[in-house]
């Protein structure tokens, strides 16, 4: 990864992960990508809440980041689909049971105002909740509701059981927010298993700060974290997808 360089394209955040936080990786891990031989049919991108009420321009849960990503997204959607990968499209839900079953958010971390709106905006089938359209779904793509800001925490999804019948070792994120839901998955991603690349530039959060803290902990602990040109670039020559064509 390209410490420091902007992505290419309009704003997006600028990738500042500390050099230092760099060297100590490589000196343990031996390599700057330990995911880079990718296996196109045994990877899931998985785009973490990409939905309306996120990308909407002034609403009350904007993440303005997350519209300049799209185009990212698109890329890593394309390039694994052409390559006979899978793309996963999450969406946060906010249910008749949720009141009970998460109290704990809704009553403490939301006002009452705060709670009743993310209620509407998330309830099953509400605008709010549906993923934005300028993201490209193939007809192979698949989208799973979730309860939780992490798709992978029991009881959320039924998103690991999916993979695992399909048998994927192998998870990209992508989405927004980069320090919630897109963290939250990652990191219990890599606790039951699975190889996680985390996108720096297919990652929104609300400010640069939140966003390299984000990567300096994927990094360093949990994923393999790489821009789009890289994680393209290995799709693309990945030894699995050239042996099959």
């Amino acid at each position: 990864m390209n410490d420091g360089i902007d992505p290419k394209g309009s704003y997006m955040h600028k990738i500042a992960i500390d050099p230092e936080i760099l060297g100590f990786v490589k000196r343990w891990r031996g390599k700057e990508h330990i995911f880079r031989d990718i296996d196109p049919a045994r990877t899931a991108h998985v785009v973490i809440d990409m939905q309306n009420a996120f990308g909407e321009v002034g609403g009350e849960l904007e993440v303005p980041t997350c519209r300049e990503i799209v185009s990212n997204i698109n890329r890593i959607s394309a390039a694994l689909a052409e390559a006979g990968g899978l793309n996963v499209f999450v969406k946060f839900e906010v249910t008749e049971d949720t009141p009970k079953s998460w109290s704990v958010w809704l009553d403490y971390f939301c006002t009452q105002e705060r709670g009743t709106r993310a209620k509407a905006l998330f309830a099953p089938g509400a605008w709010g909740g549906e993923i934005m359209p300028e993201l490209d779904i193939y007809e192979r793509d698949i989208v799973v509701p979730k309860s939780r800001f992490s798709v992978f925490v029991e009881g959320s999804s039924e998103l690991n059981r999916i993979l695992r019948a399909r048998g994927i070792d192998t998870i990209i994120i992508s989405g927004t927010v980069t320090n919630c839901c897109c963290e939250s998955a990652a990191r219990d991603a890599m606790q039951l298993n699975y190889k996680v690349i985390f996108m720096a530039d297919a990652t929104a959060a609300l400010t640069d700060a939140e966003h390299n803290a984000t990567l300096s902990n994927m990094v360093s602990i949990f994923a393999d974290v790489m821009t789009t040109d890289e994680l393209v670039g290995f799709v693309e020559a990945s030894p699995a997808r050239i042996a099959a064509e």
